[in-house]
């Protein structure tokens, strides 16, 4: 058997084992699982709570505003003057009270007492006024279905056109920017985890001796092929069960909790996509990791160069709310580009906006090269320094020694 599938098995089936691993696969749908159960029951178990009614006392001036005093938990009652809306305000018999005053349709001012310190009225009294004065105003010059109306909040739907003018079947909206962001959000972690483990493993073959034994049966090369696409096809595995466990939450969500779950739609190119800037990202940060591991003297001196490695995977999500308000800024194009924060950016647009194709063809294509040429320069400093113990190569040392190579 080729001694890079040998190690590739080898590989493979030693990161399944490892609880890490099994952890970081299953504790999105395992969470979600426990999430949903625990809603059904809580709202199995929990009564919902009774409406507490406010009662706001008002001074009809002008005449004419007696109906409509029951807005929501709020109930309007009438004074017939200023006095006794007070009296009933410091007996405690109402929360509080306001005038419509003469001046009200030439000012559009409401005076409102209260016994109580506010900024400003709160929203929803404010907005039950509001209602109760706009409709005695409009009752009998326009249709009950026009006060309706006039009432209601502004409920805005925009739809997306494609250039053809026809609507466009992935629409845009905060459920659509849910799976990427959190797609993005592990596979930045599976990086982290995978490149650890990649570290850790040849840290600890070089300690203990065992790297010797393998180079003196195969190649620097097949040792490196084998590692990395262990690592890969371990990749894929966790990649395949979040694609296919994440529309199958999303559906049980939506039946059970509907709202917002049940709007969320899932675009068609994120998928491929999604796999393919997972796997290629997977394999980068793992071919970085058999690097700093090969130059590192020990465990906690490579992660420490790890972590400064994979810390600008997350730089995406540091900066995200600048990304709903300029998702094309130059900025982002670089940093869809940038192979080190390529695969989240990349997927993190697709939730908020189109990302032109060309931005993706080059970013793909740049982070393949970042591979070939990340990998071919991993070979030559494990050729170099893999035997190495006790003494980390400078930085002009490598560089002059790859020179040499």
């Amino acid at each position: 058997m080729n001694k890079t599938l040998l190690i590739l098995k080898h590989e493979f089936f030693h990161t399944l084992r490892r609880k890490a691993y099994i952890v970081i696969t299953l504790i999105v749908p395992v969470l979600a699982l426990l999430a949903i159960g625990i809603f059904q029951l809580v709202s199995v178990i929990i009564q919902p709570p009774e409406v507490e009614i406010t009662t706001i006392g008002y001074v009809d001036e002008i005449g004419g505003y007696d109906g409509y005093t029951v807005q929501g938990r709020i109930e309007l009652v009438p004074f017939a003057a200023t006095e006794a809306a007070t009296t009933a305000l410091l007996q405690g018999e109402i929360n509080e009270y306001f005038v419509i005053a003469p001046s009200y349709y030439e000012t559009g001012v409401i005076n409102r007492y209260t016994l109580e310190k506010q900024l400003e009225t709160p929203s929803d009294i404010a907005a039950a006024i509001k209602r109760f004065l706009t409709s005695n105003m409009l009752t009998g010059k326009v249709p009950e279905a026009t006060i309706a109306l006039v009432e209601a909040p502004l409920n805005l739907v925009a739809t997306r056109l494609t250039e053809t003018g026809a609507p466009a079947t992935e629409q845009g909206g905060w459920g659509n920017l849910l799976l990427p962001a959190l797609f993005s959000f592990l596979l930045a972690f599976s990086i982290i985890f995978s490149a650890s483990y990649m570290l850790s493993g040849l840290v600890a073959e070089k300690e203990n001796r065992l790297i010797e034994v393998l180079l003196s049966s195969v190649s620097t090369r097949q040792l490196l092929t084998g590692k990395v696409l262990g690592l890969g096809a371990t990749g894929l595995i966790q990649v395949a069960v979040w694609l296919v466990s994440l529309p199958l939450l999303f559906n049980l969500a939506s039946s059970t909790i509907g709202g917002f779950f049940s709007a969320i739609q899932i675009p068609a190119n994120f998928v491929a996509l999604g796999l393919v800037y997972f796997i290629l990202g997977y394999l980068f940060f793992v071919v970085v990791a058999a690097g700093i591991g090969a130059i590192s003297t020990n465990t906690q001196e490579g992660q420490q160069l790890v972590s400064l490695m994979t810390m600008p995977v997350f730089i995406p999500f540091w900066f995200g709310s600048l990304l709903f308000i300029y998702p094309n800024n130059p900025i982002w194009v670089f940093l869809t580009i940038f192979p080190i924060t390529a695969p989240v950016t990349t997927l993190l647009r697709l939730g908020v906006s189109d990302v032109p194709v060309w931005q993706v063809v080059v970013s793909l294509l740049v982070l393949a090269l970042s591979i070939v040429g990340m990998l071919w320069v991993t070979i030559r400093v494990f050729k170099t320094y893999l035997m190495m113990y006790g003494q980390r190569p400078r930085i002009g040392e490598i560089i002059r020694s790859l020179r040499r190579g």
